[in-house]
């Protein structure tokens, strides 16, 4: 095993790493903000790149194909929103609603399953061939998503958001409208999903239906890798949201490790399988070794 094979890996898992930053700021915002476990990412982000790239195609530039895939993926948010507080869906299968149907949504708007953009022929804004670049555009983005996303929390709307998933029966009991919080979350969440897509459409160079697949459980490995990791620096949502980005990364910096050390690329849904449990466990595992320790103490002092 060469050491620098892998050294030359990481600047494109830490590129790959602060994409899905985005997407797992997404996550954040509904499985940990709100509360709430939402499936439709994993159609919503191949609908981002979707839409992104055939826009491309047809001409436009690259901010306004962003901007309708970002509003296109808030749509997708809001048709979950319905499913559950308006039809009274569990959350659950109401995210994979959502996600069945964008499948096709998806296939409409590629026309095939999947659309290759290059960079020699579009000004894409981040590719595979320029990581260097890629990180810092990435990085850019993940600066300002979090940003917004600090300056929103702070306002009147983003607190009775907060609260809505804090507490929801005190929340309505103030006056908030837990309902339309719901559908707010899960817009602005799958609004940043389909931003995440299509910047990774560029980056990987096509959109592809299938795209999304499993983007879940990356997403969710971000979230606690940020929540084991990064928990000393915990201090406010800023930090959380940095943090979960440091955990994509990390993710991708794991995945990066596990494939220099031999493993087939398709041993990936395993291996991230794998990785997600760990990290759900270590929290557990450390408190019952800490319990143990505290009473194997006491019989010693008894």
């Amino acid at each position: 095993m060469n050491i620098m094979a892998l050294l030359n890996a990481l600047p494109g898992s830490i590129a790959q790493g602060l994409i899905w930053g985005v997407f797992a700021i997404g996550v954040y915002i509904t499985f940990k903000v709100l509360d709430f476990a939402d499936m439709t990412v994993d159609g919503s982000i191949a609908t981002g790149g979707s839409v992104a790239v055939m826009m491309m195609l047809s001409g436009h530039n690259v901010a306004v194909a962003l901007v309708v895939a970002t509003i296109v993926g808030m749509l997708a948010g809001m048709v979950t929103g319905i499913f559950h507080v308006a039809l009274g869906i569990p959350g659950i299968l109401a995210g994979i609603l959502s996600q069945l149907g964008l499948y096709s949504v998806n296939m409409r708007i590629l026309g095939k399953s999947n659309q290759a953009i290059s960079v020699d022929k579009y000004n894409l804004i981040l590719s595979l061939r320029d990581i260097h670049g890629a990180i810092i555009v990435s990085a850019i983005f993940c600066i300002v998503v979090i940003a917004l996303m600090y300056g929103f929390f702070g306002t009147e709307m983003g607190r009775a958001f907060r609260a809505t998933g804090n507490n929801e029966k005190m929340a309505r009991a103030q006056g908030i409208n837990t309902n339309t919080m719901k559908v707010l979350g899960l817009m602005v969440s799958n609004g940043l999903v389909a931003l995440a897509g299509g910047l990774y459409a560029q980056y990987q160079g096509n959109a592809d239906v299938n795209m999304g697949r499993g983007a879940i459980v990356i997403g969710l490995a971000s979230v606690i890798i940020a929540g084991v990791v990064f928990k000393r620096f915990d201090y406010n949502y800023a930090l959380r949201m940095l943090g979960v980005v440091g955990g994509a990364i990390l993710y991708y910096i794991v995945i990066a490790v596990v494939l220099w050390l031999g493993l087939e690329t398709t041993d990936l849904k395993l291996i991230s399988a794998l990785i997600v449990a760990a990290f759900l466990a270590l929290p557990h595992l450390k408190g019952k070794y800490a319990a143990s320790h505290v009473k194997r103490g006491g019989g010693k002092n008894a």
